[in-house]
């Protein structure tokens, strides 16, 4: 049975209303009321064949402020791919050492990384970190020489995504103590990272259906066809903005005064017109006296 602040959560919420997803953030964020600081969850379930090997939908996203967790990351490599790990700030570094503590059962650590040359050893763990999620992946930009800027992105917030079985991706936005504008952002650059991941082959609808919650808290369904709205109109106001910059009186102007303006500016044309008009027939006038 569902806890007393569920059920008090849930009484806020509308079951069957799709909210835009900035109403759903602040409804989902009130929702948190456990003793520690919940997760933000998200689960987007999407029109694609989970089956079909051209419509798997897999990749990663650097978060602009991060999942709230603090990551623990290991790096497979070694030599002076090892020092640059270090370096980077990974937390376990270790080559075929490293694969052997696995193998005993050692997985103290929620991330990996390794080098192209260390993949024919690590696929000897496959079985162990595939599971867990924790396999390096090319895709999910960790499986590569970069190793610094690999360990780096994932410590700032980097986070994968790929969908399970169902069609659905699960993932994370931060936590309950950000502010409703940080989760948002979050939320619009996983979901604008997933839209630029359709595979080709998809067609109609490619988000079924969206929905976000803390931890401990009731779902919140987001309305699919308006879920970047918010990013739309922040597109929109930037354009706006800069549009302003550029021609400065022109975000001065209401539609009467620039209706004003333009009256201005076409009578001074006609009078300028008409001192033409003047000057030619005064010349005219003037040779035919000389002749």
């Amino acid at each position: 049975m569902a806890g007393k602040n569920y059920q008090e959560s849930a009484k806020t919420i509308e079951p069957e209303r799709q909210y835009l997803p900035d109403e759903a953030i602040g409804l989902v964020k009130s929702s948190a009321k456990a003793k520690f600081d919940e997760t933000i969850e998200i689960h987007l379930r999407l029109g694609v064949d989970s089956t079909n090997a051209e419509q798997q939908v897999r990749g990663s996203v650097n978060l602009p402020h991060g999942t709230g967790k603090s990551l623990k990351v290991a790096v497979f490599t070694k030599g002076e791919k090892a020092k640059e790990a270090k370096d980077a700030g990974a937390d376990i570094i270790g080559a075929e050492d490293l694969i052997e503590k696995i193998q005993k059962g050692q997985l103290d650590f929620d991330k990996a990384v390794a080098t192209p040359d260390m993949m024919a050893d690590v696929g000897k763990i496959g079985k162990v970190l595939g599971p867990r999620g924790l396999m390096p992946n090319p895709k999910a930009g960790t499986v590569t020489m970069d190793v610094g800027k690999a360990v780096k992105d994932l410590k700032k917030g980097k986070t994968e995504y790929r969908i399970d079985k169902y069609g659905i991706i699960h993932s994370i936005i931060g936590k309950a103590s950000f502010d409703q504008k940080k989760l948002l952002e979050n939320y619009l650059a996983l979901v604008d990272e997933i839209q630029r991941a359709k595979p080709a082959s998809v067609k109609g609808r490619y988000f079924r259906s969206i929905s976000i919650s803390a931890t401990m808290g009731p779902p919140v369904k987001i309305d699919t066809l308006k879920l970047l709205e918010e990013k739309g109109k922040k597109k929109e106001k930037e354009k706006k903005e800069q549009t302003k910059r550029q021609t400065p009186d022109a975000g001065l102007l209401t539609p009467e005064k620039r209706k004003k303006e333009q009256e201005k500016e076409q009578t001074g044309k006609k009078k300028e017109q008409t001192k033409e008009n003047k000057e030619d027939k005064a010349k005219k006038e003037t040779k035919k006296e000389d002749a």
